[in-house]
């Protein structure tokens, strides 16, 4: 029965396989249940066996109980069952009554028809009720009993109803019908025979089972932890974190979730490999792991962010515990033939404090982390509401602006630049807008630093580069487009190969794509980013210095790069009226502008006196409200319209 079961949820020639087992099995099992009987018939007449039909009872037995099987696993339906185990009761029957037909003796048979008929019934009937009570799932574990001993039913009933059917009247009296020593011989060989068929049966079916054992047990350490450390995984952590919420429930004690970020992990990998971070993680996995104490867990939720896990009673625990983590992250580490040493930001939320539910207590852990890593915080952070839903809010809008970019929710708007002696347009900056649907508009200071710090800066870079190029190329004149490029866009090799392409894609001149960037996104890495803007400038592509004034190099980062614009701080614009300092540093500019033959344009004009100074002063161009508001393309009509509105301005 268990190897039937087996049968029942294979598939292919692995449940041919099951049920060719299965029917050996049984069709032995019942032939040799029927023999030793017979061999213990006393039938007071000289009695042999006919060779030839012994075989064919045999054969009967197995093809018979293997047809009923296999129309028993074909279909999950009970009622395919019960025919499968009707059929398997036909078999019964047909095994016993070739087997009586090979039983000769010296006498009269006679076949009492009713006791017949009751006999196959019987069989027909338990061995239908088998199969079918094998299917139930309702009965659980107990099926495979409650099967195997109304198929044991189905083969006593059949064989004994079917031995009172049968009468025998002698012909020839005999003492000693059978000789006994031929009696024992073919008992023990048929006995042996049942026995060698059932254990081959009975070890296949624990082989197989001690192997899908090991094979799940495998599957499930596999699942539940880490490949690399061994320590429990994030799936393994939950479900542990949800049984100590309940034994914290039930005992009204405390609960510590502690996040942990490795802090120097990154540079490791960079200067070292990724053969040495993987055993950077080993390691401090091996220290965390040995301080663990009753009530205590720790597991890895991937790259080097790890989670602990504490019961207590007392906040003292708590703080011990911590202590024991961070000392175990902060000793040294011996990578080979050098030292290093890692540490870590520590981020704790207690229950029922901080949360009542294992996914914000998590998250809450997490947050007073980023908060540690943030501050770089020597101490473990432990969770502050009002400081910690900040970072919460932050990083909600950081899943928003994914998704915004990732759905098409974001717009340009462009605002004109224009000549301040002929009032001419000379190009449009692309200005980066975000409404959210909740939320309203999101300025641009605020979700363009969710960017750079949530990796979304590139994918959001490209998709500016790409629709102001896409819009330049249908304007009806040959105005320049201006984007911005943010430090983390500067810093990536692939820069300039991004540009080139999507110049190819678009068709869009190089000589009207004009790039803004600040100082500070140079002097992060001087060298790299000046190699980068040499590769840009010499596609044809302008590269204006934006913000000039505010950074602490500016006269040696023009010395360094032939910018071809200067775009003059608003800072300095929006005090002109009132600070001849502010007018005098203008000047000062402008004319360093004029020595380096660099055009210079002023941002940030909103009056008509700032205007005048500035065209006073000598400044090429300039941008700003009074000549227009940064406006959606489709606001503008033709953006050549626009022409004519910032002449009249």
């Amino acid at each position: 029965m268990q190897m039937f079961g087996r049968a029942q949820v294979t598939h292919g020639a692995q449940r041919v396989a099951w049920l060719f087992l299965t029917a050996v099995g049984a069709g032995a099992t019942i032939w040799c249940t029927h023999f030793v009987a017979m061999l213990a018939y006393r039938a007071g007449v000289p009695v042999r066996l006919d060779p030839v039909l012994t075989i064919v009872s045999l054969i009967t037995a197995i093809i018979g109980t293997g047809i009923g099987f296999g129309i028993a696993a074909g279909s999950r339906n009970r009622l395919y069952s019960v025919v499968g185990g009707g059929v398997v009761g036909l078999a019964i029957s047909g095994m016993h009554f070739t087997g009586m037909a090979a039983y000769r003796v010296d006498g009269l048979v006679e076949w009492r028809i009713p006791y017949v008929a009751a006999s196959v019934l019987c069989s027909v009937v338990f061995a239908g009720a088998a199969l079918g009570v094998f299917a139930s799932p309702r009965l659980g574990r107990y099926r495979v009993a409650m099967g195997t001993g109304l198929l044991v039913t189905a083969i006593a009933t059949l064989h004994f109803v079917a031995m009172t059917a049968l009468r025998i009247t002698p012909l020839r009296l005999s003492a000693a019908p059978l000789e006994p020593q031929q009696m024992q011989a073919l008992a023990l060989a048929t006995a042996l025979v049942g026995l060698v068929v059932i254990a081959a049966g009975v070890f296949a079916a624990l082989i197989d089972r001690w192997t899908r054992s090991d094979a799940m047990d495998r599957l499930h350490h596999m699942a539940m932890n880490d490949g690399l450390t061994g320590l429990p995984n994030r799936i393994n952590f939950q479900s542990e974190l949800r049984r100590q919420l309940e034994l914290a429930r039930t005992c009204s004690s405390q609960l510590g979730v502690v996040a942990i970020d490795l802090n120097h992990f990154k540079e490791i990998n960079d200067v070292h490999g990724h053969q040495a971070g993987d055993e950077v993680l080993l390691l401090v996995a091996q220290r965390m792991a040995n301080q663990l104490g009753r009530h205590e867990m720790v597991a890895r939720f991937g790259g080097d962010e790890f989670v602990a896990l504490i019961r207590f009673e007392h906040r003292s625990q708590l703080t011990a515990f911590t202590d024991r983590l961070k000392t175990a992250l902060e000793a040294p580490l011996a990578l080979g033939q050098y030292d290093t040493r890692v540490g870590a930001s520590f981020g704790v939320a207690v229950y029922p404090g901080d949360a009542g539910d294992a996914q914000t207590l998590m998250n809450n852990a997490d947050l007073a982390m980023y908060r540690a890593k943030s501050q770089r915080s020597p101490a473990p952070c432990y969770y502050d509401a009002p400081l910690d839903e900040a970072i919460r809010d932050r990083r909600e809008l950081a899943n928003d602006l994914r998704v915004a970019l990732d759905q098409g929710e974001l717009q340009l708007h462009y605002q004109v630049q224009t000549s301040v002696a002929t009032h001419e347009v000379t190009g449009y900056e692309a200005l980066l807008r975000w409404t959210h649907p909740v939320r309203g508009p999101i300025a641009p200071s605020l979700f363009i630093p969710i960017a750079e710090e949530n990796g979304l800066i590139l994918p959001l870079g490209e998709w500016v580069l790409r629709r102001a190029c896409s819009d330049a190329i249908g304007w009806r004149h040959e105005a320049k487009v201006a984007i911005n490029v943010s430090p983390v866009q500067l810093a990536h090799a692939d820069l300039p190969r991004l540009f080139h392409q999507v110049l190819l894609d678009t068709g869009l001149p190089p000589r009207r794509l004009e790039i803004e960037l600040t100082e500070t996104a140079i002097i992060a890495d001087r060298d790299r980013a000046l190699h980068v803007l040499r590769q840009i400038k010499a596609m044809g592509i302008g590269v204006a210095l934006d913000d000039f004034g505010t950074g602490y190099s500016s006269l040696e980062t023009l010395r360094a790069f032939p910018f071809d614009k200067i775009k003059l701080d608003r800072l300095f614009v929006s005090e002109l009226e009132n600070s001849p300092q502010a007018v005098a540093i203008v000047r000062a500019v402008l004319a360093l502008g004029k020595s380096l033959a660099i055009p210079v344009l002023a941002e940030g004009i909103e009056t008509e006196r700032q205007l005048g100074v500035l065209r006073r002063e000598g400044c090429d161009e300039v941008q700003g409200f009074l000549l227009g508001y940064p406006q959606a393309l489709a606001e503008y009509g033709q953006p050549g319209q626009a022409e004519a509105s910032a002449g009249a301005a």
